[in-house]
């Protein structure tokens, strides 16, 4: 059995940072993000039984309370499943919940491989792209006008982690401007993508691709403010689609992940 250490910043408090969350550090989530890494990490594989609670009591050193707790949010993310005289059984990843933001992070913490990251890709593209569209025939003035200087000021970020964060505004204005509550249910896929951005590659590296996304960025701005749905469509699909292929190029040439 692998035990895996809380590190000073996990991926779930580093997206906390991005998306202007205050991270939680209490008894709970510490049992919680260390039994979550272990599942996806495959510590505990699908279809094992957890060890009892008598022992993962004396290894995390928490009262029953915490640890039925965490064990429960584990059993809601669809993750484990408690059966009487048989035990907590790991379920298949078929039933977790990849839209949660914790199993996200879990995914992200053990490191993303580029099969993770393209299908974190494709399902942005089947929801982003329709909501640019429905933005650019939705959108008020003033999120037109707040998207363009967002867009302009992403060249302004001096860290990878500044410039997620105004990449992360920028995709959840387009998502309010849309008009549709949905789009926003999404956010924990886009605040993944850009974390994993933000630990692979980021555009704040080479000034040329910063320049390229403030430029991709203001033509899916001056789309939805055009009120040009085709256009918005295609520009948003590029800014994923480039994105991906500059995290999977990165971690291709077996570059280190940013700490």
């Amino acid at each position: 059995m692998v035990t895996r250490d809380t590190p000073d910043r996990t991926a779930s408090e580093l997206i906390a940072s991005i998306a202007g969350r205050v991270p939680l550090r209490n008894l709970h989530s510490q049992v919680l993000w260390q039994l979550g890494v272990a599942i996806v990490g495959g510590d505990y594989p699908e279809g094992s039984i957890l060890p009892s609670d008598s022992e993962l009591l004396a290894r995390f050193a928490v009262s029953r309370t915490v640890l039925r707790e965490a064990l429960k949010t584990l059993a809601a993310k669809g993750m484990i499943e408690a059966r009487a005289r048989i035990g907590t059984r790991v379920l298949p990843r078929s039933r977790w919940n990849l839209f949660d933001s914790d199993v996200l992070s879990w995914h992200f913490e053990t490191g993303p491989d580029v099969e993770l990251l393209r299908s974190l890709a494709e399902i942005r593209i089947g929801v982003e792209v329709e909501s640019a569209a429905l933005a650019a025939s939705r959108r008020s003035d003033a999120q037109a006008e707040a998207l363009l200087a967002i867009a302009i000021s992403m060249g302004e970020a001096r860290t990878p982690e500044e410039f997620a964060r105004t990449d992360l505004a920028f995709h959840r204005t387009v998502a309010e401007a849309s008009g549709n509550p949905f789009m926003a249910s999404v956010s924990a896929l886009v605040e993944l993508a850009l974390t994993a951005a933000f630990t692979i590659s980021s555009p704040v590296e080479d000034a040329a691709l910063t320049a390229a996304a403030v430029k991709s960025h203001t033509r899916i701005a001056r789309a939805i403010e055009a009120g040009d749905a085709d256009e918005a469509r295609a520009a948003m699909k590029a800014v994923i689609t480039e994105g991906f292929g500059r995290a999977a190029g990165r971690m291709a040439e077996g570059k280190p992940r940013r700490k």
